[in-house]
Parts: C-alpha cells; structure tokens; sequence
C-alpha cells in the first residue's frame, strides 16, 4: 500500500515504540469527544491547550473553570494562560506544598478527583480502538482516511447520545 502521508511516530511505549497513522488530540466535554487537532506527522499535544480553550470559548461564551489535561499540558505558556483566565490547569501544584495539612489534604483529594474525571479521555481512545476499530483506519488517500476518523468519532458521539436517551428514557417510564 503506497501511503506517502503515513509518517513513523516514535512514541517509546513497551509494546510498540514506533506507531503508525495520524495523531489525534481529543477533549471530552459531557461525554461528546471533539477532535482538536489531527495530524500525520508527530506534535507536541501541550500546543492545542489554549486553541481548544478558546474554541470553548467561542461556543460557551466563557472559560471553563478547570480543563482536565495530561501532566504534557503542563508548560509554562499553558499554566501562563489559565492562571490569566482563572482557569484550574489538573495537576500538582508548582513550588513548595503548603503547611497546612487540612489544605494539602483537599489538593490531594482534588489531584486524585481531576485524575478519574480525565480517565474519561484515554477511555474514549481505548473504546473507539476497541469497539469502533479507529486502530485500523486503512484507507489509502489522506482525506479518505481523516473522514474515516471523523466518522468514527461521529459513531461515537451518536452512540453516546443514545445511551443518554436510552438512560433517561428508563428513569421515565420505570423509575
């Protein structure tokens, strides 16, 4: 198969450290994934933050108050931008801990509560590569493949919908 635009991305897992295909960068907003950037070729994904902040913005009409990001997300411009917008970045706070046990007691419960909420994005990767096969896009021209990918989160998406209407349709008519 000849795929010029299919570029080697070295990513230095255990079972593969080389992968293959596009790169996609995701958030998840009440359980509907968006495709925030998708590339062939290798990106650093700490550069969508503030394009996927502000596109939020643009639909909302204001910041939201913490994104729920990889520790990756946590740079200097990034942390510069949220602390600006008064936005909470997850994640460990910089510098020293604070001395007040009770306080950093509830930073921690609040690191370990961002933690579980952003398992919801590696969890949407892990079931669209499951369930919906988005790890055997093998389309050969490059448009044809990123629709494909579009389409699969679109599937996604579509089926999340209606396990929310399913849900509700439940609580009802039986609950």
């Amino acid at each position: 198969l000849y795929q010029p635009h299919v570029r080697p991305i070295v990513r230095g897992n255990v079972s593969a450290a080389v992968e293959f295909g596009a790169k996609v960068a995701i958030s998840v907003e009440n359980g509907i994934s968006r495709i925030e950037r998708l590339s062939w070729d290798a990106f650093n994904e700490a550069g969508t933050l503030i394009e996927s902040v502000e596109r939020y913005k643009n639909r909302h009409g204001y910041y939201p108050e913490a994104v729920l990001a990889d520790q990756i997300y946590r740079n200097r411009d990034n942390l510069a931008f949220c602390k600006e917008h008064n936005i909470r970045l997850s994640g460990p706070r910089l510098g020293r801990p604070v001395a007040n046990a009770q306080l950093q007691k509830a930073e921690k419960a609040l690191e370990r509560f961002d933690a579980r909420m952003r398992n919801a994005v590696e969890g949407k990767f892990g079931e669209g590569k499951r369930k919906y096969s988005l790890n055997r896009i093998f389309a050969k021209l490059k448009d044809t493949a990123e629709n494909m990918i579009a389409m699969h989160i679109l599937v996604m998406n579509l089926e999340h919908q209606l396990r929310v209407l399913f849900a509700q349709f439940i609580r009802i008519f039986f609950g």
